[in-house]
């Protein structure tokens, strides 16, 4: 009965509209992927917020209510609309890091309203969404040499590794002044314990094959942390430390009025012309290749992406992540994007734009439901992103470290991304060094015109703290 049950569904209307048999999946895989992906990234519900409207933004942010609203809205409108539009696993939210942006350095340092800083990033949405429509973003993706596509993907692994390791409290930020960057985490703690729990238990399932092993290994840890909380008195909040103090003690619903206040465009009287293209133009280079740099990587992984290092239909998948960003910024929740944790559900079997829809519609229900979503602490998932991270560095062997104008560049792009905890400069690095090598063992020629473009964009975006600096824009 099951298995015609299991039949009957991957032969309706939804089968064919995802084209499971083409992509060699199922509606229970995509689920169990969708469901997995969610959990990787459900943190956002409460982080972003957290980040937007917590601690020095509580007074100057928009509520905290009204941010975890708008962000489960942006992010289920958007991973649907990836979904039905692209029929790619590729699932959206606020994007951490632009968040932060947006909070410190617009925020705080420069004294913006929250509607103006909203407008910043809503200004820089409809820029992006130009580019895509105009084909400048698809055919720069296209115009990367392979051994910078493989890099990034490698690169993007190594940065969800370091993510898991991290969220794990496997490693930490070295408190000493002076020492190392990063150490080895506290082992007495029972969340790292918690942490390496899951991640051992991951690994069986992985290693016995068994199907949703991420999924079931996210639910098991996080049903271990539960019953250590209440039976010992265990401390698995720890997962946000900075956070938890923020976090509202109940939710008295959904509310909008943040939504349509980011259509602002302020910023141009209140810093000047001068800085606020600045602003737009660096927040752009950063979404613009953190979302490159993902598509290419989570892609790569699902068997998306051609010998060229092309992703089929990427013009689709560009154009509802730019208009996305232009969302977040009108919904005052920050620039939603794609997520690299849509790697999870891929490494779980997810191969259509039902793992995304899926992903979408817990995001609207956690609207309600945000507390339930809460309880998947990070040392529930980091396991799935330490497996994850592993699983997307495979490529890494089709590198040729041997030949400098190729492994030197590939190496930058790789290290620099945890290293610097940022997509954009991995890419940034890479891109430059990459030119710059060809330049001078006289293969200019070589270099695909765009190449330049972007490397000296590149180099713009890192000189801009010293252009501010020094001719105060």
């Amino acid at each position: 009965m099951a298995a015609n049950a299991r039949r009957a569904t991957d032969e309706s209307g939804i089968a064919r509209y995802f084209r499971f048999a083409e992509r060699g999946t199922d509606f229970r895989t995509e689920v169990i992927a969708g469901l997995t992906t969610f959990f990787v990234m459900a943190y956002i519900i409460f982080v972003n917020p957290a980040i937007l409207s917590g601690g020095p933004l509580a007074t100057l942010g928009p509520s905290f209510t009204a941010t975890l609203t708008a962000t489960c809205l942006a992010a289920g409108l958007m991973s649907i609309a990836m979904g039905l539009f692209t029929n790619y696993p590729f699932a959206l939210a606020p994007g951490l890091g632009l968040n932060a942006v947006v909070a410190f350095q617009l925020i705080l340092s420069l004294k913006m309203p929250w509607q103006v800083a909203m407008g910043v990033i809503f200004l820089e949405g409809l820029l992006i969404t130009l580019l895509v429509l105009t084909g400048f973003r698809t055919a720069v993706m296209n115009a990367i040499p392979l051994s910078l596509k493989r890099a990034i993907s490698v690169g993007i692994g190594l940065f969800i590794l370091f993510i898991g390791l991290t969220n794990a409290g496997f490693v930490r930020r070295s408190p000493i002044e002076g020492g190392t960057p990063v150490e080895l985490g506290s082992y007495t703690s029972f969340p790292v314990l918690l942490a390496a729990i899951g991640l051992l238990l991951t690994i069986v399932l992985m290693a016995r094959r068994v199907k949703a092993a991420l999924l079931i290994g996210i639910v098991i840890t996080t049903i271990i942390g539960i019953v250590a909380h209440y039976a010992f008195g265990a401390d698995v909040t720890a997962a946000l430390p900075d956070v938890q103090g923020d976090l509202p003690t109940s939710l008295s619903g959904p509310d909008f009025s943040t939504i349509g206040q980011g259509i602002n465009f302020g910023v141009f009287s209140l810093v000047g012309p001068i800085t606020a293209v600045l602003l737009i133009f660096s927040l752009m280079l950063s979404d613009f290749f953190d979302t490159m740099g993902t598509i290419i990587g989570v892609g790569g992984q699902a068997g998306f992406v051609d010998e060229q290092g092309e992703l089929p239909g990427a013009d689709r998948v560009l154009l509802v992540d730019s208009i996305a960003a232009g969302v977040g910024g009108a919904f005052s929740c920050s620039s939603v994007t794609t997520y690299i944790e849509s790697a999870a559900g891929v490494g779980e079997g997810g191969r259509s734009g039902l793992t995304s829809v899926v992903v979408g519609v817990l995001f609207l229900v956690s609207l309600l439901l945000a507390p339930i979503a809460g309880l998947v602490t990070s040392e529930a998932t980091a396991p799935a992103l330490i497996i994850v991270g592993f699983l997307m560095c495979s490529v890494i062997r089709d590198i040729n470290f041997g030949e400098l104008e190729d492994g030197l560049p590939a190496l930058l792009t790789i290290a620099l991304m945890p290293f610097t905890y940022s997509i954009t400069n991995g890419i940034g690095f890479g891109f430059i060094s990459y030119v710059f090598i060809k330049v001078v063992m006289g293969k200019y020629r070589t270099i695909h015109p765009l190449l330049w473009v972007i490397a000296l964009a590149f180099l713009i975006y890192f000189l801009i703290p010293f252009l501010q600096q020094t001719f105060g824009f």
